[in-house]
């Protein structure tokens, strides 16, 4: 973990400057006030067939500045760090406090110094070269694995992140988030039909997580099931019990519940989950989990964007909804502590409730058990295309991969399905739980007005009853 100096001098601060910021941000009235400075390097690069299609690098520097007067916000952010132009943000910010009632308190929070990504290689210090060297081995690697592939697309890029944060309770946060992410896509054509496989892995790791492992992981992804999705075919449609394979299918899980636990939706009336807090929204057994502590995760920060100490928290313990996605604002609206999920896009953005790494614990059953347990549905293992309306909790969702279930067994593969639903109802028609637990590795990403790495996860789980978008 590097020493704190190291922050300070990349933005050319010390503590009595960040105070006199802090306290421009607060002259006219506000409540609280915090600084989020950030340093990222980027660098990307594309193989297509071989050949380098793009590629780039760039940095993005600044500070945001936050005011918090009552229910208000004033946020202002500056692409410099000079103090001048620090001052101009912070006078900006402030404005927002000019007449505002105040009637809320922003608890402090323990300074808890850990590190969920150490001993990692410096993005920065990576050689290009080196990255097209994976990229062309990953490339050749998934072309041997099936005669059909006509076209391989593979892509990597990496991020390396010196963040620092200080606030108005003079709290100082110092953070440096690697993250590494490679996809590679796979064109197949059979006869005259063609299908198309992609498989990702991505880390807050640094260059060491391009090794001989990885390639052959993808490669292998890239290619598995290759067979089925080829004949594959629309089932007839209607009401019936849905299997989630454990893994990727976790995305369901992220956007038709997850999304409606953050608590700045419930804190407007605008979640269905908004008067359940305490109550039974699902069978007893069931538990749900954010985790911001989650080693190398993508979805993991030692720190959230608020500088409050990564946590895994239970929304859901025993079928019982025990808790919201808390930031800074939500948290004190409720008289609650934070819960580590006040995140945000860049310096360019204000933190809002969000997601890191969300997923169903394991339960006690058997997978094969629970599909021997199902006369007649569809096992689903990948989702995509996912739309919600978090005030209903209503969802539809497009089955990517899938088998269809008859008396117990996996027959025939199936495509071009809509699962149809309700969040809330499809909690409470939860049958069984697969002691499986998987968190997908994928690159995925959430877009909830800002964007930010999130990762997902499920066991093998049964419910009773969806609509089947089919024939």
């Amino acid at each position: 973990m590097k020493d704190n100096s190291y922050y300070l001098n990349i933005f050319g601060m010390d503590i009595p400057t960040l105070d006199t910021i802090v306290a421009t941000a607060l002259r006219n009235g506000g409540d609280y006030c915090d600084l989020y400075f950030e340093n990222t390097v980027y660098f990307n690069l594309m193989l297509k067939d071989g050949a380098v299609t793009s590629g780039g690098c760039h940095t993005d520097y600044g500070v945001g500045i936050r005011v918090l007067k009552g229910e208000k916000t004033g946020y202002a952010y500056s692409e410099t760090t000079a103090l001048a132009d620090i001052l101009a943000a912070a006078k900006a910010a402030s404005a927002i406090a000019l007449g505002a009632s105040s009637s809320l308190a922003y608890c402090s929070t323990p300074d808890v110094r850990h590190d969920l990504y150490p001993d990692v290689e410096d993005w920065r210090q990576a050689d290009a070269r080196a990255i097209l060297t994976f990229l062309q081995t990953l490339e050749k690697e998934v072309s041997s694995k099936d005669s059909r592939i006509v076209k391989v697309i593979a892509r990597a890029s990496d991020s390396e992140s010196d963040v620092m944060m200080y606030n108005s309770m003079h709290e100082a946060r110092f953070d440096s988030r690697p993250m590494g992410s490679v996809t590679v896509s796979a064109v197949f054509q059979d006869g005259d039909k063609s299908e198309t496989r992609t498989a990702s892995r991505s880390f807050r790791k640094g260059f060491e997580m391009l090794d001989t492992q990885l390639i052959e992981e993808l490669a292998n992804e890239v290619v598995k099931g290759i067979d089925a999705r080829f004949e594959a075919r629309r089932p007839k449609g209607g009401r019936m019990s849905v299997v989630m394979g454990a893994g990727a299918s976790g995305i369901l899980l992220h956007e038709a519940m997850g999304h409606a636990f953050e608590a700045d939706f419930n804190r407007k009336g605008q979640s269905i989950f908004a008067d359940k807090m305490g109550r039974r929204i699902c069978p007893e057994g069931i538990d749900i989990v954010d985790d911001g502590t989650v080693a190398y995760n993508r979805g993991s920060g030692n720190y959230d964007d608020e500088g409050v100490p990564a946590q895994k928290t239970y929304m859901v313990r025993d079928g019982i909804l025990t808790s919201y996605l808390h930031d800074r604002v939500s948290a004190a609206w409720y008289g609650v502590p934070s819960t580590g999920n006040g995140r945000r896009e860049s310096f360019r953005y204000n933190p809002i409730p969000r997601m890191r790494a969300t997923y169903m614990e394991s339960g006690k059953a058997d997978p094969g058990a629970i599909v021997a347990s199902v006369k007649k549905g569809i096992y689903v293992d990948e989702f995509s295309n996912g739309q919600v309306k978090i005030g209903e909790g209503d969802f539809t969702f497009f089955v990517k991969s899938g088998y269809l279930i008859e008396n117990g067994h996996l027959t025939m593969p199936v495509k071009d399905v809509n699962i149809i639903g309700n969040g809330p109802e499809a909690l409470a028609d939860i049958r069984a739980v697969g002691n499986d637990m998987k968190i997908d590795n994928g690159t995925w990403t959430c877009g909830k007005e800002q964007s930010v790495p999130v990762t997902c996860g499920i066991p093998t789980v049964l419910v009773g009853s969806l609509i089947v978008g089919g024939e």
